[in-house]
């Protein structure tokens, strides 16, 4: 599942990048056992703002966005109790397609084995108008291991009244639990051939989607509190927001205008989330205050 691949294509224009990590307890606490990538894509080092026990590591992609034809391609596995939260330095971005209309393709899996847990939890991504892209993230949970992972998504540019009314993005995130499926979401925009983004059952009009799925929750009787406090999250923000519990899975849902409120709102869930799922109160990436 983590092994490197061999490139689709290579040209000057574009960039194929690969990061595989591999994360594991020791003596020392969870370290960063495997650091392998190839092309614009990597980790400097962990940091441990919550003692060693859990990782903090910063996705680096030092071009900022995707163009055509670019294709990255990130794996992480935990194991023997490691425990990490990944984030990002800031947005990511997927500009503009180029007339030839080739993807802009980002590929992410999680192998989070037996007594571990991973929290992916990056900052937003902003789609271009006319983008053209295909953004997947799957997520392998062993027995006894757990996540949380979000994301927040800009389609246009708000900011400058820029809608995003041509282009198609796919956006499709599964969870498999012991192998199968228990899990899928899906999201396929292509404002020149269907009316989702203004639709009542799709965007409504408004330009940031946000989603946080976390789990399993294995006895979901034990969490009635915490859904109370995350409903009553949802309720007062200033974004359409809902939570639904999914067989032993949570998901929130938001639908705005504004990417810092979105992620704010996931945030406030996220403390609320942790505690009962990880063990540890909310340690917010100190790179999220720079």
């Amino acid at each position: 599942m983590n092994q490197l691949v061999t490139p689709l294509f290579d040209t000057d224009s574009t960039w194929q990048a690969e990061l595989n990590l591999g994360l594991m307890r020791s003596d020392r606490g969870t370290v960063l056992r495997r650091c392998r990538h190839r092309g614009p894509l990597y980790v400097q080092k962990p940091f441990y703002p919550e003692g060693t026990d859990l990782a903090h590591l910063y996705l680096l992609h030092p071009p900022g966005g995707m163009v055509s034809g670019d294709d990255l391609r990130i794996a992480v596995k935990t194991e023997s109790g490691a425990r990490a939260l990944i984030t990002t330095p800031g947005a990511g971005r997927v500009y503009r397609a180029r007339p030839d209309r080739s993807l802009q393709c980002q590929s992410i899996v999680l192998d989070v084995k037996a007594g571990t847990s991973i929290e992916w939890l990056p900052l937003e991504n902003i789609i271009y108008p006319d983008a053209c892209t295909n953004l997947t993230m799957d997520i392998y949970l062993a027995e006894t291991s757990c996540f949380i992972a979000w994301d927040v998504t800009c389609f246009g540019l708000p900011a400058s009244d820029e809608r995003f009314d041509r282009g198609q993005v796919a956006q499709t995130l599964q969870v498999f639990q012991q192998g199968r499926l228990a899990l899928r979401e899906k999201l396929t925009l292509n404002p020149l051939q269907n009316a989702l983004m203004d639709n009542r059952a799709g965007m409504g009009g408004y330009a940031v989607n946000g989603l946080l799925v976390a789990g399993p929750f294995p006895e979901a009787e034990r969490i009635s509190e915490l859904l109370s406090r995350l409903i009553d999250i949802c309720g007062r923000s200033d974004e359409l927001a809902a939570v639904t519990l999914n067989g032993e899975f949570l998901q929130i849902r938001s639908l705005g205008s504004c990417s810092t409120r979105a992620r704010q709102l996931l945030t406030d869930c996220w403390f609320h989330i942790r505690p009962i799922l990880i063990g540890r109160d909310g340690c917010e990436p100190r790179i999220w205050a720079t």
